[in-house]
């Protein structure tokens, strides 16, 4: 069964694809990077305590880790007698729900741990399949080391649901899936029946975080790509978002933030990005604003999407050049640094703070600013110009 996907590059999987073996799976979030463990936070305060949130809801133990670097601590004030100081992200008595998480190295474990750095209660979506994997490995420390927060405490995750996002009700989901094995022994994984799960177990949420998408055909130009192909990417990378703001917004508490993770391959053309994933996140943009007029005028939901460069990841391995992708990057772009998964958390961390509070619709770059480029200063055409490179 071949595995595709293309991250920060961005693939990643709300679902298996239907493929000869019936699917093909790219595990967790939308845009992973391996290099999570040992990028150094970027400056994140908050003016809170970190939460102390449930444990997980099967008994995960583990033991603190020391920090072998220095971060910035996720919260501006050491000690209560001490006042805050600078301008705080303060998301204390906050509860996210980030959807598309299964490893410890991808854009959705960032994203919850830059949450809950500022104060956040975490709940997180695993797709059905993954699902046991990542609990088992959670539950043998696994993940320990990149659960450590700025303050030296781990990282929570008050209860993990089981997701397909593909399927938005039970009567959606056809026959072989219902019977397969890898979803035996787990219920109510719909996207109708989570959000009524998190509903019955919470009440509401505060923030919805959206970072899954998969495409079968994803290493297939564009003209060989099958209608099949095409749809499927559709449907696991853009619509997946629609549902889940749907079946999810009556729990979101008004004034909340909703947040996906897209790619520039949207509106610029990434030869080999293909299978109809550039049509997804070109369809997932354009949702967002249509979806930040709605949510907005309905519930005062912000709606965002962070669009990122390229990672290295398990997921973008797949797809074969992804380390010719960092390069890419690295040369041309205005900061010659290579993107960290933390980047992306910390803006989804600000996103959803109250100081964003005027912004939405909107797509966000994370990505040292290669989006800005009309040119790769790269090439030999460029070798006389006296281009300036960064000091190292």
């Amino acid at each position: 069964m071949a595995t595709t996907a293309a991250s920060s590059l961005q693939m990643a999987t709300a679902r298996p694809c239907m493929s000869s073996s019936r699917r093909a799976f790219v595990s967790s979030a939308a845009m992973l990077n391996g290099n999570f463990k040992l990028a150094s936070w970027t400056k994140l305060s908050s003016a809170c305590h970190i939460a102390s949130a449930q444990p997980f809801h099967r008994s995960f133990t583990s033991s603190s880790l020391k920090m072998d670097k220095f971060v910035t601590k996720a919260m501006a004030g050491a000690s209560e007698n001490k006042p805050a100081s600078g301008l705080p992200i303060d998301l204390k008595g906050k509860r996210a729900f980030i959807a598309g998480v299964a490893d410890d190295n991808g854009y959705g474990w960032a994203i919850a741990k830059s949450l809950a750095a500022a104060g956040a209660e975490i709940l997180v979506g695993t797709w059905v399949p993954a699902l046991n994997i990542f609990e088992s490995s959670l539950r043998r420390g696994k993940f320990d080391e990149s659960r450590v927060l700025p303050d030296g405490s781990l990282m929570e995750i008050t209860k993990i649901y089981p997701l397909d996002a593909v399927f938005d009700n039970p009567e959606d989901v056809p026959e072989d899936i219902k019977t397969n094995k890898r979803y035996a022994g787990s219920s109510k994984w719909t996207v109708q029946e989570a959000a009524e799960s998190v509903k019955s177990d919470f009440g509401s949420i505060d923030i919805l975080v959206h970072s899954l998408a998969n495409g079968p055909e994803v290493v297939k130009p564009l003209l060989e790509t099958s209608r099949k192909g095409y749809l499927a990417a559709l449907s696991a990378s853009s619509y997946s978002y629609v549902s889940l703001l749907k079946h999810f917004l009556p729990i979101i508490n008004p004034g909340g933030s909703s947040i996906s993770l897209t790619y520039i391959a949207s509106e610029r053309i990434i030869p080999g990005y293909g299978g109809g994933m550039s049509s997804a996140k070109a369809a997932l943009e354009s949702d967002t604003r249509v979806l930040a007029f709605e949510a907005g005028r309905r519930k005062g939901i912000r709606v965002n999407a962070i669009s990122a460069g390229p990672l290295r990841s398990r997921a973008a391995k797949a797809i074969g050049f992804i380390d010719m992708m960092i390069d890419y990057s690295s040369a041309n772009a205005p900061l010659q640094k290579e993107l960290s998964a933390e980047e992306v958390g910390n803006t989804a961390a600000f996103l959803a703070s109250p100081l964003a509070s005027a912004i939405t619709g909107g797509v966000i770059y994370v990505d040292n600013g290669l989006n800005a480029m009309g040119v790769g200063v790269d090439s030999p055409i460029f070798e006389k110009l006296d281009i300036p490179k960064a000091q190292h």
